[in-house]
């Protein structure tokens, strides 16, 4: 325990606790590049490597002055794959999507919803969920933050025939849950990460993805170890747009799908933008004017609840 870890390490112990009391404990060591692992094991020795995500590359903001972007986000791809670790250059392909982004998406970050006050986040997403007639996503960057919204927004929309699903409440499993969301049109679904990287819901079933906060990455000390081996802030961004994108890719999943992406979060950087299609303008509006374009996009007329008040 007290020896130095190797450079290529990163340790620590940990305690879980459950209901006040030591459940486990741990000695924890990771790579801090666990490609380097991946790359002697998997890619080295095989005759041929076919890696292949919509969420590959990086999109990279327009490079400041002094600044080069030649790779295109391929940089950031070979890194995250263990490519930059091999003798000779990985091939590189790019497809671009056979979908018409600016004509089937809307993006809209509310600026006027406080993150912090779960009054109006809730507020925020009963209201969106009814402005798209159902067939909504939520997602949430903490379990305690998806509770309190589950707890104020399930009995007004289940009055109006909207179903409200939660990842973490209802006892189902995430595919469970996934499943009977695909299969009820006007269902609503709020969950976690699991969500935001597992679901394909093509058609009606899912036209609205409602994100609580800029999903940052959590710093703990792993991700403290790897922040600083690749590139302290613009590892974070790298993250964080490619949970963006990850989550915009769940609303079109085929040419006839149309939807809304809104993100609860004012703070939203426009350098983390780049995660979204290009061609899709990022609208900074207050959330009646989210809602009222939502309607008009969707097709829905749904009038509108009186909002939350605020806690004091």
């Amino acid at each position: 325990l007290n020896a130095t870890p190797p450079e290529m390490f990163v340790d620590w112990f940990s305690i879980e606790r459950l209901f006040g009391r030591e459940a486990d404990v741990g000695m924890h060591r990771h790579w801090r590049d666990p490609t380097i692992p991946f790359a002697g094991a998997v890619l080295e020795p095989a005759h041929g490597v076919l890696i292949t995500s919509a969420t590959l590359r990086d999109e990279l903001p327009e490079p400041e002055e002094g600044e080069d972007d030649a790779g295109g986000g391929w940089e950031s791809a070979e890194i995250r794959t263990g490519a930059s670790h091999l003798a000779l250059p990985a091939e590189r392909a790019f497809m671009a999507s056979p979908f018409d982004y600016a004509a089937q998406a809307r993006i809209f970050v509310v600026r006027d919803v406080s993150r912090n006050d779960m009054n109006q986040i809730a507020s925020a997403y009963r209201e969106l969920f009814r402005a798209a007639g159902g067939g909504a996503l939520g997602l949430f960057t903490a379990i305690h933050r998806l509770r309190a919204v589950h707890e104020r927004i399930v009995t007004p929309l289940e009055e109006e025939g909207l179903s409200l699903y939660a990842q973490h409440i209802d006892a189902l499993d995430t595919g469970t849950l996934v499943d009977i969301f695909r299969a009820e049109r006007n269902a609503c679904l709020l969950g976690t990460d699991a969500v935001r990287d597992g679901v394909d819901v093509p058609g009606d079933s899912l036209r609205m993805i409602v994100f609580d906060r800029v999903p940052w990455p959590r710093p703990d000390i792993l991700h403290k170890a790897r922040r600083e081996q690749f590139g302290k802030t613009r590892y974070d961004d790298m993250i964080t747009r490619l949970r963006l994108k990850q989550a915009f890719g769940r609303l079109i999943r085929r040419a006839s799908d149309r939807g809304v992406f809104v993100a609860l979060d004012a703070r939203l950087p426009t350098r983390l933008t780049t995660g979204f299609p290009p061609g899709v303008t990022v609208h900074r509006v207050g959330l009646s004017e989210a809602i009222a374009e939502t309607k008009a996009f969707l097709g829905t007329d749904a009038p509108s609840l009186a909002p939350a008040r605020s806690n004091p």
